[in-house]
């Protein structure tokens, strides 16, 4: 099997990708390196679980380095408005990692688990990915995980995961509090409507 080191973002982001991956002879390590995630309370809980994951499955675990201060002054200071730029320079800070430590481990092949996730920015991951690799002598195995994250989303409640509820920084989580605001808006007016057609329809 050819070795491959795993950038994962958290434990249900990485059961579909490892399947995949070892389906098609891959032999995966996963790395964890994420300094975005905040607070420090949800980084650890994160993790915790993805150790416990790991551990019960076999799985290989590297825990590298993670520059939470390099963060916060190479991609905090972005701010919330520019989001495309803002998520490309925090995979990068991430993917930049994930690869020195591919590197440094003797691998040769290198994905990340960002690639499952629908609310992540596909095009820019896989475009950091690829460039990073090649910077550092790997393979990228560039792959679109998105279709099984139904699966993946199933699987993890059933294992009884802890899912998180935004990608990770600050910022992401105020954006999926306003999606979420949006979206019970939008039932509530969906619900209000059918009951307008049903009185109307009597």
């Amino acid at each position: 099997m050819t070795r491959l080191l795993l950038h994962a973002c958290c434990a249900p982001c990485s059961l579909e990708p490892v399947r995949l991956l070892v389906d098609e002879g891959f032999d995966p390590t996963i790395c964890w390196t994420n300094p975005n995630i905040q607070p420090a309370e949800e980084h650890d809980r994160r993790l915790a679980e993805l150790r416990r994951w790991c551990a019960e499955a076999g799985i290989p675990l590297i825990e590298a380095r993670e520059d939470s201060a390099l963060w916060e002054r190479g991609v905090a200071a972005i701010g919330a408005r520019d989001r495309e730029r803002r998520c490309r320079a925090c995979y990068a800070l991430r993917l930049a990692e994930a690869c020195r430590v591919a590197e440094a481990k003797g691998f040769s092949h290198i994905a990340t688990t960002l690639a499952v996730s629908p609310y992540q920015l596909f095009d820019t991951c896989n475009d950091v990915l690829e460039h990073l690799a090649a910077a550092h002598g790997l393979t990228p195995v560039i792959r679109d995980f998105r279709p099984w994250y139904p699966e993946a989303t199933r699987r993890s409640r059933e294992l009884g995961m802890y899912r998180q509820q935004y990608c990770g920084c600050r910022f992401s989580a105020a954006e999926a509090a306003l999606d979420r605001a949006r979206l019970r808006d939008e039932r509530k007016q969906a619900h209000a409507a059918a009951r307008c057609r049903s009185e109307n329809s009597d």
